[in-house]
């Protein structure tokens, strides 16, 4: 049975979840594409340069991919090439049952769902891929709205577009310190704040541990989403 959330919620209305690292466990699949990714344009696997650009991507993780690929190559024509080869070699292992929920992330959706809030699934993938994801997971009806960074100006994160869009593609709440963001890295974090929402939450399940997430500007750091809930429910107007 869904457990209801009390009325201390009601100064929350609009949660912005990101998916890979934070609802849905991807088991290091971004590593694994970049890698493909990056060979296809002459980046030699266990050379220097693959494992600078490695270390720019885990320190980069939430960040739209495209912008990743931008800083990496330098120019636009190389990017698009590397963004196009990691999302087909991301998407193959997705199609490969490569990915799952976060233990209770589908359970907490629906217990904040049932409570009225409004949920919305963002991304620093694609759109192709954030459809492939929630093919996979059978989530296509799960929320009443998914973002991807295109969907929202092109930017994606740090920059706040996605949240705003989300805040005003919903309407559901009337100013933007009733929307809760919830993601596994600094640059969720950041997108959170730079967006004035209330509750800016980080989850140790993905990319970035506690310190990070805090520095980044966390109002709350959960072992996982599944603990969200319960997080809101002692949040006060």
């Amino acid at each position: 049975m869904v457990r209801e959330l009390t009325s201390t919620t009601d100064h929350i209305g609009l949660v912005v979840l990101d998916m890979a690292g934070t609802t849905v466990a991807d088991g290091g699949l971004v590593e694994q594409a970049f890698a493909v990714a990056a060979q296809q344009l002459g980046v030699e696997p266990g050379s220097a340069d693959h494992e600078t650009k490695l270390d720019y991507v885990r320190a980069t993780m939430g960040e739209s991919k495209i912008s990743v690929f931008r800083h990496l190559f330098g120019d636009e024509t190389l990017a698009q090439q590397a963004n196009t080869a990691f999302e087909k070699a991301y998407g193959e292992l997705v199609d490969a049952g490569r990915i799952a929920p976060i233990a209770g992330a589908r359970e907490a959706i629906e217990e904040l769902k049932s409570a009225g809030l409004t949920v919305v699934l963002t991304t620093g993938f694609a759109r192709v891929t954030q459809d492939a994801i929630l093919d996979a997971l059978g989530w296509r009806d799960l929320v009443e709205l998914t973002l991807c960074p295109a969907d929202a100006g092109g930017r994606g994160r740090p920059y706040p577009d996605m949240v705003l869009s989300a805040f005003l593609r919903t309407g559901a709440v009337d100013g933007v310190r009733r929307i809760a963001v919830v993601g596994d890295t600094a640059y969720d974090m950041k997108s959170g704040v730079r967006a004035g929402a209330g509750v800016v939450a980080g989850v140790l399940t993905g990319a970035h541990d506690a310190a990070a997430l805090t520095d980044a500007g966390a109002t709350h750091v959960l072992g996982s989403v599944a603990e969200l809930p319960a997080i809101l429910r002692g949040v006060g107007a």
